[in-house]
């Protein structure tokens, strides 16, 4: 195989898949919700996203098959067991874009936070799944100082001295809750569904709910029902239950909506990439060639001066304009569901380069505390106070 041309299936939407992986073979290009068992004939490695479900009836022709690799941190679209079963290799890119969805959260946060016109450090936290974005979030949540609850019960038996808080008691003493969950139906803490309607019902009326996870570990039926019965509850959603299908009542109730793009920063889509390249070289039993480095390019905006007037949420909004993702979701939205399932895609497909907070440098003078607070979101800080 290693002295071979090798063909690759990637799904479209993929970067950087030719300049790092043109060595090992041809790159074919796919529609990675499209992807029929007929394009996979040929196939030696296969390339995915999250929307593409990697079965027994997908891989019924591709008897050359031998890496499966998706982009993402979760695995909930791969048979395993079936991979597994043939001997393909398969692997994941597990926390590529974690701070791009911590980035996403945090500024959905603030960005609410300024709508009540609160300071986001006075607000309790409570944070469901603590894997490798819920577990990012909480350290950024604590380097801001403020009172944070986690439930992640799997957690436990992995780190003893991890102090998991009850579902129940995270729901009621939490101002904001942000759910990270992956998506799992089975074995013994199985998150389908993990909120429904009796879990939602410990909210605080006027609670704060982010979902950046996956769609179906909220029953969004019992989400929208009690959004309703609170009208002061603010719905904070990237992600959705039945998605590409949207439930357009509970888009029009959330404050802030999106199509599942909080991972989409321009550091995580490279990086997910890059780590299946780095995967598969060691699969071939061979050295990687190639750095993080060549193909992630430099930021248009890499420095922002701060002056005593500057806040938080104006550097959040220097880098990352929020607004403007939930207005190009809420036009895309229609009452023809085919339309609005394509439309899904396409802002997916199409969305506009955005950089990780990490991608920036503030320099200028401030105080202390706001210093602090910028350093905690996970901004480059060399001001001077």
């Amino acid at each position: 195989m290693r002295n071979s041309r090798l063909t690759i299936i990637a799904d479209e939407n993929m970067p950087s898949v030719e300049p790092l992986f043109d060595d090992f073979g041809k790159v074919v290009r796919v529609s990675g919700r499209d992807l029929s068992a007929e394009q996979l004939i040929e196939a030696d490695l296969l390339l995915v996203r999250s929307v593409t479900n990697v079965n027994e009836a997908l891989l019924s022709q591709a008897k050359n098959l031998k890496f499966v690799g998706t982009a993402t941190i979760g695995m909930d679209h791969l048979d395993t067991a079936y991979l597994d079963n043939r001997q393909i290799a398969y692997s994941n890119a597990a926390g590529c874009n974690a701070d791009s969805v911590v980035d996403y959260a945090l500024a959905a946060i603030y960005r609410e936070a300024a709508i009540r016109k609160v300071d986001p450090k006075t607000l309790s936290y409570g944070v469901i799944g603590a894997g490798n974005v819920g577990g990012r979030l909480v350290a950024r949540l604590e380097a801001l100082g403020v009172n944070v609850l986690v439930s992640d019960p799997p957690k436990v038996k992995r780190i003893p001295s991890f102090i998991d808080t009850p579902l129940d008691e995270l729901l009621q003493k939490s101002d904001v809750v942000c759910c990270h969950l992956p998506l799992t139906k089975a074995g013994a803490h199985p998150t389908y569904h993990l909120l429904s309607e009796t879990e939602l019902a410990y909210l605080k009326p006027d609670a704060i709910f982010l979902n950046a996870g996956r769609g179906p570990t909220v029953d969004g039926e019992a989400l929208k029902a009690i959004s309703h019965k609170q009208p002061d509850m603010t719905l904070l959603l990237d992600v959705w239950e039945f998605e590409p299908e949207v439930d357009l009542p509970l888009a029009a109730r959330a404050s802030l909506a999106t199509p599942h793009i909080a991972g989409y920063s321009l550091e995580g889509k490279l990086r997910g990439t890059f780590m299946l390249y780095q995967q598969f070289t060691e699969y071939l039993g061979a050295m990687a060639g190639k750095q993080f480095s060549s193909i992630l390019p430099l930021p248009e905006k890499p420095i922002l001066v701060l002056d005593d007037t500057s806040t938080a949420l104006d550097v959040i909004n220097f880098l990352y304009n929020y607004d403007a993702d939930d207005m190009r979701f809420r036009d895309s939205l229609s009452t023809d569901t085919a339309l609005q399932r394509k439309q899904f895609d396409l802002l997916r497909k199409t969305y506009p380069v955005r950089r990780e907070f990490s991608s920036l440098t503030l320099t200028g003078v401030v105080n202390d505390s706001l210093r602090h607070e910028l350093h905690a979101l996970g901004f480059n800080v060399e001001v001077k106070h």
